[in-house]
C-alpha cells in the first residue's frame, strides 16, 4: 500500500491527504507527492473559502499537500548551487504555506499561478544566505543578476565581452556589475586552517595571516588591565600621598619632558638629596600597596 493516503476530513466529506509512515529518502518522498491527488478548480476554491472564513486548517492542509509536487518540480530547478534537494524542497514548502496562507479565491486565479511566487521567494532566500558565507547579493537588484547569470553561464566558462553586454542591457544594469558578480560566484570558498596531515603548509593557511594577537582574549583582558592601572589606579595612588610626595613623585617618575633629579627638588623644599630619595622611596611603597588590588 502506498503510504500516500487520503483519510477523512474534521468537518464535511472531503479527503484530506496525507504521508503516513517513515519517508526515509528524498526519492520516497518525491514519489509519495506525486501520487497525491490533484484538486480541480471547484474544489481548491472551496478549500479556500473554507480556510479563510472558518480558519479550517484541514482545509489548508489539503491544499498545501496537493502543491507538494509542484515544489519539487520547482526546487529541482536549483540543484546546480551545491545544495541539498532537501532542503531546497523544505525550503519551497515554507513558501507553499506562506501562499496558502494569503490565497484569496475571490482574484479568480489558481493557487498554482498564485503559490509560484512564494515557493521561488523562499528557495531564492535560502540559496543567497547558505551559498557562500558571505552574501553575494543583498539588493534586488543583485539577486536577479545573481539568479539570471547563472543560468546564462555555460559551466565555469567566462563570459565573453558581447555575452556581459547582452545580459547587462536584459538585466537593466550595468556591464561592470555583471562583471563583478560573476567574478563573485566563480569565487572558491578556502578553509581557514589545512587538513591534520598538511603541516608543513600550516603558514599558507589564511588563519596564519588573517589572526591577529591583538584580539586574543588574554591579550585582551591585558590591555583592559594596564589601562585601569594607569588611570584609576594611578590617580588613586596619588590621591592617597601628601602634597610633598605627590610633587616629588610626579617629578621624577611623572613629568612630560626630563625627569627632576634630587638635587633639583631638595633646593626647592630646602631639604637634602637624601631626604628627597627618602620620601620618593616611602611614597612609592604606599602606591604600590594602592596599585596591587589592580593588578
Amino acid at each position: 500500500m502506498s503510504i500516500a493516503q487520503l483519510v477523512p476530513a474534521n468537518s464535511g466529506s472531503a479527503l484530506v491527504p496525507v504521508l503516513t509512515g517513515a519517508v526515509g529518502s528524498i526519492e520516497i518522498y518525491i514519489a509519495e507527492v506525486n501520487r497525491l491527488p490533484l484538486l480541480t478548480q471547484e474544489q481548491e476554491r472551496a478549500l479556500a473559502l473554507r480556510y479563510r472564513e472558518n480558519n479550517d486548517l484541514c482545509a489548508a492542509q489539503t491544499l498545501v499537500m496537493s502543491h507538494l509536487r509542484l515544489v519539487v518540480s520547482i526546487a529541482r530547478g536549483y540543484l546546480g548551487y551545491g545544495l541539498p534537494h532537501a532542503d531546497l524542497i523544505q525550503e519551497g514548502n515554507i513558501g507553499l504555506m506562506k501562499a496558502v496562507k494569503r490565497f484569496d479565491p475571490a482574484v479568480g486565479v489558481r493557487l498554482v499561478s498564485y503559490a509560484i511566487h512564494w515557493i521561488k521567494a523562499e528557495i531564492h532566500e535560502y540559496i543567497i544566505k547558505n551559498w557562500r558565507m558571505v552574501k553575494v547579493a543583498t539588493t534586488k537588484a543583485q539577486r536577479k543578476l545573481f539568479f539570471n547569470l547563472r543560468s546564462h553561464k555555460n559551466g565555469n566558462e567566462t563570459l565573453t565581452s558581447s555575452q556581459v553586454a547582452s545580459l547587462a542591457e536584459k538585466l537593466n544594469v550595468k556591464p561592470e556589475e555583471v562583471l563583478e558578480m560573476e567574478s563573485r560566484m566563480g569565487g572558491n570558498d578556502i578553509a581557514l586552517e589545512t587538513p591534520a596531515s598538511g603541516r608543513d603548509s600550516d603558514a599558507l593557511a589564511p588563519v596564519a595571516y588573517l589572526s591577529s594577537d591583538d584580539n586574543e582574549p588574554t591579550r585582551i583582558l591585558e590591555a583592559q588591565a594596564a589601562d585601569r592601572l594607569q588611570s584609576e589606579g594611578l590617580t588613586e595612588a596619588l590621591d592617597k600621598l601628601d602634597e610633598r610626595s605627590r610633587r616629588i613623585i610626579k617629578a621624577r617618575w611623572l613629568a612630560d619632558d626630563e625627569a627632576a633629579t634630587l638635587h633639583t627638588l631638595a633646593e626647592e623644599f630646602g631639604v637634602s638629596a637624601e631626604r628627597i630619595r627618602q620620601i620618593e622611596s616611602a611614597a612609592m611603597k604606599k602606591m604600590k600597596e594602592t596599585l596591587s588590588a589592580y593588578q
